[in-house]
């Protein structure tokens, strides 16, 4: 399947000036004409599995948009809309970086799950439903099945997000690297779990040699240097479970950047994250397909990606540390 993308630009309520602009590429389905391409024109959406569901998926801080873009094309050839986004905005007092869109004062003990903590969500749902009123992608998406997805801070933002009674139209969540451990300097206890909606299937991925983890421990108060235990802790406690459509999956070998391509070495924060013990593209292909089989099973509920997704999972692959499901 040929895939095609396009630039949005939207605005957020409540930020001022120039922080206050979100611009999206959004990537989808195509259907290459026999006759010649005119350039500067949009391709014709491929309407074989239209309805799209679409993803929207939440890139980590300092974590541009582009190096999602792996990710974007392969779920787009299965047949979905896809949303990435870049917003520069001071999302932490006295710093501009390219963020999630995390409220971090709505994670604060006294308002976390009264409220939304994705301040840029709202405005990308809007901007989902004006595709769908007007343009190439008009009346080809499912505005029920949104799915959330996210790398790091983004990925928190998305399973914290995937709450039916905030954003119903919200049908899945999945996320690379991330947990839901509170901050002591947002006034938590140390190693306190915060709790996730629980209402929508889930998948959580993690790596084994997640350095960003590992070296952060300090902000939660926990022993320092374990790189897996926020993410097995938030898939044993945030959840309860129950209905079998939460997966929680560890790569053995997998940093913290094995989701992004390229790694953008100008930046700090990969200087935190420990050596990856196998090539990167092998850890994306295999969480590409992960994701992908996961979406199919839970959201566009294809039994024959129900067989595989099981498969994949429970067949030995030495890039698989661990897998769990409740």
């Amino acid at each position: 399947m040929t895939v095609r993308a396009f630039f949005q630009a939207a605005k957020v309520e409540g930020f001022q000036p120039p922080y206050d602009t979100i611009h999206l590429k959004i990537f989808y389905p195509a259907q290459i004409s026999r006759r010649k391409v005119q350039t500067n024109r949009e391709i014709p959406v491929d309407l074989e599995k239209a309805p799209f569901p679409v993803v929207i998926f939440f890139n980590g801080i300092n974590c541009d948009a582009q190096q999602y873009q792996w990710l974007a094309v392969k779920l787009a050839e299965r047949g979905l809309v896809v949303i990435l986004f870049n917003w520069i905005a001071e999302a932490i007092p006295g710093i501009i970086s390219l963020t999630p869109g995390v409220d971090f004062e709505k994670e604060k003990p006294t308002i976390y799950r009264t409220v939304p903590t994705a301040s840029a969500l709202p405005t990308l749902l809007a901007k989902v439903e004006q595709l769908q009123s007007e343009g190439i992608l008009a009346g080809m998406l499912d505005l029920q099945r949104i799915i959330l997805g996210g790398h790091s801070a983004g990925g928190r933002v998305a399973i914290e997000n995937a709450d039916p009674h905030f954003f119903p139209q919200v049908a899945a969540s999945f996320s690379y690297g991330s947990h839901t451990m509170g901050t002591l300097l947002l006034g938590y206890e140390a190693g306190t779990i915060l709790p996730l909606p629980d209402s929508v299937p889930l998948l959580l991925i993690g790596g084994t040699c997640d350095g960003v983890i590992a070296n952060n421990s300090d902000r939660y108060g926990i022993t320092p240097g374990n790189a897996t235990a926020p993410v097995i802790r938030t898939f044993q406690e945030a959840i309860t479970g129950g209905r079998n459509d939460s997966y929680l999956v560890l790569l053995d070998g997998a940093n913290h950047f094995s989701i992004v391509d390229p790694l953008d070495s100008t930046l700090d924060t990969p200087l935190l994250d420990f050596p990856a013990t196998q090539p990167q593209e092998s850890f994306r292909l295999l969480m590409g397909e992960i994701i992908s089989l996961f979406i199919d099973t839970h959201v566009r509920h294809q039994p024959e990606a129900s067989q595989s997704l099981e498969q994949l999972l429970n067949t030995a692959n030495p890039l698989i540390k661990s897998f769990e499901r409740k």
